[in-house]
């Protein structure tokens, strides 16, 4: 037997694992990847740019996926990276959003005043959101439409579980100021 070829066929099989291991994350937070850099970059189109770039980056260096501990944490922090690439970009062409289409949101089928009430205080979060500080801002998407958990965006952003935890508090308390300023 070869062991040249042996080891060859080892490390083609690794990479198969790797790449499906890779390929299946993607899938399966891709919902959770795109909601997060929709409330980053701000629309739709620079969200999926961003999710696109993440790929990408997430693929050229899927040779260290069977080093990363928490492979959700890892994407995560790639994604964020690449939402902030694609909102610098975007903020330095001045590109304004483009008005959202409110089809994907729940209850479409229900009453037009009710359709209303939630397309504005949808509108309303969305804004009380782009106010946050850019480091609550991420803690907060990250625990909400991420998914995760304290201590895996503690890793996902590099910084101690305590500071993860302020900044989620700094954020709610804001949202719910704004929230509630609205409604009065």
């Amino acid at each position: 037997m070869n062991v040249a070829r042996t080891t060859t066929e080892a490390v083609e099989a690794d990479r198969r694992l790797t790449t499906d291991r890779l390929e299946d994350a993607f899938a399966r937070w891709q919902p959770e990847l795109l909601g997060t850099l929709y409330y980053l970059t701000g629309n739709h189109e620079d969200a999926r740019d961003a999710l696109q770039e993440t790929f990408i980056k997430c693929w050229r260096h899927r040779d260290a996926v069977g080093e990363v501990d928490n492979l959700k944490a890892w994407v995560f922090r790639i994604a964020l990276n690449a939402g902030r690439d694609v909102r610098g970009t975007a903020w330095r062409r001045r590109r304004t959003a483009l008005p959202d289409d409110a089809s994907y949101l729940p209850g479409r089928d229900c009453a037009p005043d009710a359709r209303l009430e939630q397309t504005e205080q949808l509108a309303r979060l969305r804004e009380a959101i782009s106010q946050l500080r850019s480091e609550e801002q991420e803690v907060f998407l990250l625990r909400q439409n991420g998914e995760m958990t304290y201590e895996e965006i503690a890793v996902a952003v590099g910084i101690p579980l305590g500071t993860v935890k302020t900044r989620m508090r700094l954020a709610l308390g804001r949202l719910r100021e704004a929230m509630a300023e609205e409604s009065a």
